[in-house]
């Protein structure tokens, strides 16, 4: 596959505005009547940029960047600056243009040698500018190079010398796109290139949108360091959050004033419930003035609008529907008791086991071929374990009379109006659950299960009910997992947390959003053996930055995978190209310790190695490959949201896979709009 159909898709968005018109025209040098302006169609290259009309001429706008190509060759010197409204791709203008070639293979092969680190005739590079208005000092230009061009340091100098010779709009700073270009980028010293990378960019926008959309509802401004347990949103509400957040109740809008993952839960839990959702960083001081009122707030790809709605969009607001895809609750069996080891559940056990840990069974028992190495039979990489199926946590509730409390909270009116009432009742709920003792005959079934099929090791107990990992609501962080369990005292209070976490506030005001009856909601246990991970993290199956086909989006932190769900701080985020084996990286980590497993059970914070990235163009390629094979066997589900987890043993790299289920996108609000006459 050609590598020139990785283009630029940089997740970067600035203001909601261009420094330069883009239908500027350019004025004509070759004309027979001087400053003629040119026709658009007339040329549809520049050997000179001067001016920034010839910039907006030439470029293309792209989530709040503008970006066009240039290619330089390498026997003439002569400079091509392409327009990348015609040019879609390098070889477009390369091979169709400039050489009138055919597309045979022998030709796209030798095309392809210019991607190496001797390059046969053309160096083939992109420049981008990130305008900023409101702060010029982040207002960059840069040039690049695809991320698997080889391309060493004299040819980047030699680039960046015609550029500055030819390229006279801004300075450019050279922009290195992958890890090796990283370690080239550091050998440009003596050369005088200033260097920024992606990480710098990207935390230094001012904005960033995750989930675009229109929303009318009240900003409701949340204090920093807020306790989000204490805090009551209304479902109308736009959140203005100034400290991450492991989750949040449903609102209409949210607005983060810190960076975090794309893949956190709670910008996970914007794109299930359709709602806009960005990165505003001066939001709290720009917009304290509308702190209560009715907004409007809108997200774009490339900028936001926040304003005091009028009294039409409010009326709007009023009648407003939201269209969201029914969630189909799946049958459940109240009746199995077996505790079956992961390697004898299939998907089809979801009924008795709940969709997470019948997921992982089905992945299991899969023999996926080897396609990347060549090989078959081999398995997928999934840690050990058991499940506890509904009929459990039913004979629990019942033992204790608990069954009857949750019946009688549901049934009275308080539950659904007052929500004081509603909190402190699933607060006494969740108690009753986890102060029952567990029966004594149960709980011996279970640890002999552990003891004998898990040798005792420390394990993660994990929710897995049938209110989760389905189509069209994942639950992603609604129930708890208690990590590194190693005794069995600790494993009946872990087994009760996690039934009884079916009753967090949380996971009842998001069964409330989607309309899933909770008396229809049953938790089952998933007991699976603790990796000893050095890094961790989630992948989507698709490109979420830039729609490019057939790239993953690999978030990731060093330790366990906690922290990145819970968007604490920046995620290392990778994008990998299956069909070229291009890894661009949009940020690297920002923690300073991790979260590891505590030999005594529980965790604990250790210190982080500054500047070692995660993921590797190797390990990246290692895990992609992996999770190609993973949505092999769930062909019906279009884009997968899987966790992993990294150890690193003597040396040698294992990704574990220890969850998958559907990305969930949910379906915008729709406004009943008024007749125009």
């Amino acid at each position: 596959m050609n590598p020139d159909l990785m283009k630029p898709q940089i997740p970067q968005t600035a203001n909601q505005q261009t420094s330069v018109p883009l239908s500027a025209g350019i004025m004509c040098k070759d004309c027979s009547v001087p400053n003629k302006p040119l026709p658009q169609a007339a040329r549809v290259w520049e050997p000179e940029v001067r001016d920034a009309a010839t910039w907006a001429r030439l470029s293309k706008l792209q989530r709040g960047s503008e970006y066009s190509k240039f290619v330089i060759d390498v026997k003439t010197n002569k400079i091509y600056f392409v327009d990348s409204h015609v040019f879609t791709l390098h070889a477009d203008f390369v091979v169709d243009y400039l050489q009138k070639l055919p597309r045979t293979t022998e030709n796209m092969r030798a095309y392809n040698q210019n991607y190496s680190t001797v390059k046969p005739q053309f160096i083939l590079g992109y420049l981008t500018h990130y305008p900023n208005l409101s702060e010029p000092s982040l207002n960059k230009w840069t040039f690049s190079f695809w991320e698997g061009d080889t391309i060493t340091p004299r040819d980047i100098r030699r680039a960046y010398k015609r550029l500055q010779q030819t390229f006279t709009v801004a300075k450019l700073q050279f922009r290195p796109d992958s890890l090796a270009q990283e370690k080239v980028a550091a050998q440009l010293k003596p050369y005088k290139i200033v260097v920024i990378n992606n990480n710098q960019i990207y935390k230094s926008l001012p904005y960033q949108a995750f989930n675009v959309g229109q929303a009318i509802g009240t900003l409701h401004i949340v204090p920093p360091n807020a306790d989000i347990e204490t805090i009551t949103f209304a479902d109308d509400d736009i959140a203005l959050l100034q400290t991450s957040y492991p989750d949040i109740a449903p609102v209409a809008g949210i607005i983060t004033t810190q960076f975090s993952t794309p893949l956190s839960h709670v910008n996970l839990r914007a794109s299930a419930w359709g709602i806009p959702n960005a990165t505003i960083k001066n939001a709290s001081i720009d917009y304290q003035q509308l702190n209560r009122k009715t907004v409007f707030y809108e997200v774009k790809e490339d900028g936001f609008t926040l304003r005091e709605a009028t009294p039409d969009e409010t009326l709007q607001h009023k009648t407003a529907v939201v269209e969201k895809t029914a969630v189909v609750m799946p049958t459940v069996d109240l009746n199995t008791i077996a505790l079956l080891p992961l390697a004898e559940i299939s998907k089809d056990d979801a009924v008795k086991y709940g969709a997470k840990t019948a997921n992982l069974g089905e992945m299991m028992r899969a023999k996926m071929p080897m396609s990347v190495e060549g090989g078959f039979g081999v398995p997928l990489n999934i840690p050990d374990g058991f499940g506890i199926p509904f009929s459990y946590y039913v004979a629990h509730i019942k033992a204790h009379g608990i069954d009857t409390k949750i019946a009688a909270m549901l049934q009275n009116n308080k539950f659904s109006q007052d929500t004081a009432w509603r909190k402190q009742s699933l607060a006494e709920l969740r108690d009753a659950i986890q102060n029952a003792p567990l029966d004594s005959a149960t709980l011996s079934r279970i640890a002999t299960q552990w003891q004998t099929q898990l040798q005792s090791a420390g394990v993660f107990v994990r929710s897995s009910t049938n209110a989760e990992d389905l189509k069209g609501f994942n639950g992603a962080g609604l129930y708890d997992t208690v990590p590194n369990v190693r005794d069995e005292k600790a494993l009946e209070a872990a087994i009760k947390q996690v039934w009884a976490s079916v009753w967090n506030l949380r996971a009842v005001e998001e069964r409330n959003h989607f309309g899933i009856p909770h008396n229809q909601v049953y938790p089952a246990v998933l007991i699976q053996t603790g990796i000893n991970a050095a890094a961790a993290g989630v992948l989507l199956t698709t490109d979420i930055w830039g729609h490019q086909p057939r790239t993953y989006t690999i978030n990731a932190k060093w330790g366990l995978g906690m922290r990145v769900v819970e968007g604490q701080k920046i995620a290392e985020q990778i994008l990998f190209d299956l069909g070229n084996d291009g890894t661009r990286v949009i940020s690297r980590s920002d923690e300073t310790t991790m979260l590891v497993a505590d030999p005594k059970g529980g965790v604990m914070e250790k210190t982080v190695a500054k500047g070692e990235p995660i993921l590797t163009e190797k390990r990246a390629k290692t895990l992609s490959t992996l999770a190609n094979r993973a949505s092999k066997v769930f062909k019906n589900t279009e884009v997968l949201d899987i966790e992993w987890v990294l150890e690193t043993k003597d040396g040698k790299d294992t990704f574990w896979l220890v969850q998958a289920r559907p990305y969930v996108q949910a379906r915008p609000y729709v406004v009943n709009k008024k007749k125009e006459h």
